[in-house]
């Protein structure tokens, strides 16, 4: 693997300015969330509102992707998805979530998640993370995929290639009638073969007019997760393999998440719908 240097906070720029004309969630202005009190499986309607959701969120991340290249900053690309939901009448809904500064997460190399757009210039031979979750007609739409910027290492390159593919193999593990542990016993079993970690501590999730539901979708083989999936229920599944421990630690900044050993990590999500027969993305571009 690349034997860069590790990363350090960079500067953060003004927090950009969203629409008076844009409905905000909830949250915006306040501490924290209010507690979701509704139903995990959603009705017809606030599943298509969610597609439309999930729809901007995908391209908003496909347009800021575009830019990944060495020189360009996190902050370039942190805007570029602010003003392509902006101008889609959505609201970034990592803007204010628990004092979050910004629009989009962006996670380089040994970062997990939560990475704060900043100064930092991604450099020749990176994997950087794009977290983008989008608000519209009062529900969200959540996704995220990891790049490679220029010329990247073979070993960061399969991390890569294999988070995808655990994710894709978890989400064709989807069922009716099935607990959601299964959705953590097919990635962490994924995983084992090529010695990867498997982050246990964070997770998916359930999404809908909630960002964050309370429903929990661990991605290891975790015994405990006996909820089952039923049609209509939305969630999310985002896997974080890493090439060597699942531990971690935490920036000052109190978001920043990086690999205790400091070895890459990478991630995809998307969010899902459970069907009768399986699961519907509802985060394609």
């Amino acid at each position: 693997m690349s034997g860069q240097s590790l990363l350090v906070p960079g500067e953060l720029s003004p927090t950009r300015s969203v629409p008076g004309s844009i409905r905000r969630p909830e949250y915006v202005g306040k501490p924290a969330p209010k507690p979701y009190e509704g139903p995990e499986v959603q009705d017809s309607d606030t599943i298509e509102r969610m597609r439309i959701a999930g729809r901007i969120a995908a391209r908003a991340m496909e347009e800021a992707a575009k830019h990944i290249a060495p020189g360009v900053t996190t902050d370039e690309l942190d805007r570029i998805a602010h003003e392509y939901m902006c101008d889609h009448g959505a609201y970034p809904s990592t803007l204010g979530y628990r004092g979050f500064p910004k629009s989009l997460c962006a996670s380089i190399n040994e970062v997990i998640c939560h990475g704060i757009p900043d100064s930092t210039v991604l450099k020749d031979g990176d994997i950087v993370n794009l977290d983008v979750t989008a608000y519209i007609h009062g529900v969200h739409g959540d996704n995220n995929a990891t790049y490679l910027c220029g010329d990247v290492d073979e070993e960061s390159r399969l991390l890569v290639e294999r988070t995808r593919e655990a994710l894709n193999r978890a989400i064709k593990a989807v069922k009716p009638g099935r607990q959601v542990n299964v959705i953590g016993r097919v990635i962490e079993s994924y995983a084992k073969r090529f010695g990867y970690g498997v982050v246990r501590d964070f997770t998916g999730h359930g999404i809908n007019s909630s960002f964050h539901s309370g429903l929990i979708i661990p991605h290891y083989d975790a015994p405990h997760a006996t909820t089952v999936m039923r049609p209509g229920m939305t969630f999310t599944i985002e896997p974080m393999l890493t090439l060597g421990t699942h531990e971690y630690d935490m920036w000052e900044d109190g978001w920043t998440v990086v690999t205790k050993d400091r070895k890459r990590t990478a991630q995809f999500e998307h969010t899902l719908v459970v069907t009768e027969t399986g699961a519907e993305i509802l985060t394609l571009p």
